[in-house]
């Protein structure tokens, strides 16, 4: 397969040689995969991605040794059974443009896994080579990751802050059914003014798609936005109260949701010391990317409003937050 996909905020050029993972990249992008003739070529800024057939070690030679599991050179990096997903990597920057190459060669242990969480497996093996290089190389260019989707309502565009399991999937669906459009429903990627999703399928109770844990199944997101500006922050609780509740929320406030739930998220779990590794070893962006001043200053440029949701469902984004479009917070 060779394929195009815009995410994260970049355009990552896809090569892949291993059929299995084009089935699951073409599961976790549906439409926003894009494939082309041979020759892909991506722009000065893609991401290059390659997965071999070739279940040979990288060659470390000329290398020095990074941490256990990996070795460095000049702006190079080869790191083995990345994230336990049974994958070597090999990346490279030169002129401007990253390019990583992934090769199967999973351990005893990473391949019994695979077999036995199946569905956790699949989340990994796209999270390891697509979203996280991608997060990463995001990272680069000034944008950090966040816990929060984004999606247009009631005239404004809302940025959902909250711990992961609140009812931020649930209100930004009610909302995509009735036209909104949104960039993920989960992961996105920001530079405290402009938001980009991270492709990737929902995952609901009711899906019709993959089966995932916790009982719930993959659809794809329908409307996607590839970037939408906020201008809205909301706060999402659970309450127990039979009606939702609005108020004012402070800037600071705001700003320590997000940073958390994105903390938080399972999603990101293993990306931290993966981001970190390449950083590290190549010289390119930080090493912790600067997640609470771009969460600080974003919260202090837009109004932030609290949402606590009641305990039965069908509340509805628009008809809280249209009130409250011209609402301010210190």
């Amino acid at each position: 397969m060779q394929a195009v996909v815009d995410t994260a905020g970049v355009r990552v050029a896809v090569n892949s040689a291993l059929p299995w993972v084009d089935r699951l990249l073409a599961e976790c992008c549906g439409s926003e995969l894009r494939e082309v003739g041979a020759g892909v070529d991506g722009t000065h800024d893609a991401l290059h991605i390659n997965i071999e057939t070739s279940a040979k070690p990288f060659d470390t030679s000329g290398l020095a040794p990074l941490t256990r599991g990996a070795w460095s050179g000049e702006a190079e990096v080869v790191m083995l059974d990345v994230c336990t997903s049974g994958f070597d990597l090999r990346l490279t920057v030169h002129d401007g443009r990253a390019t990583a190459t992934y090769r199967w060669r999973p351990p005893v242990t990473s391949h019994a896994a695979a077999w036995i969480l199946r569905s956790r497996f699949h989340l990994l093996v796209r999270s390891v080579l697509l979203h996280y290089p991608a997060m990463w190389w995001s990272s680069t260019r000034g944008a950090v990751p966040l816990h929060a989707p984004a999606c247009t309502t009631a005239g404004s565009t809302a940025l959902l802050a909250g711990p992961p399991g609140v009812g931020k999937t649930t209100l930004l669906l009610q909302e995509v059914a009735d036209g909104a459009r949104a960039i993920s429903d989960n992961l996105s990627v920001t530079d405290g003014r402009d938001c980009w999703g991270v492709v990737e399928p929902i995952r609901v109770e009711g899906g019709g798609g993959r089966r995932m844990p916790h009982g719930r199944r993959e659809m794809l997101l329908a409307q996607r936005a590839h970037s939408l500006a906020p201008d809205l922050v909301v706060v999402v609780r659970r309450g127990r109260a039979q009606v939702a509740q609005v108020r004012p929320c402070s800037a600071s406030a705001a700003a320590r949701t997000l940073v958390a739930s994105t903390y938080m998220a399972g999603e990101l779990r293993r990306y931290w010391a993966f981001a970190a590794t390449l950083s590290t070893a190549t010289g390119c962006g930080d090493v912790h990317p600067p997640i609470v001043e771009i969460a600080a200053a974003l919260t202090r440029r837009l109004p932030c409003v609290e949402i606590t949701l009641p305990a039965v469902r069908g509340t509805r984004l628009a008809e809280l937050v249209g009130p409250l479009e011209t609402t301010t917070c210190a």
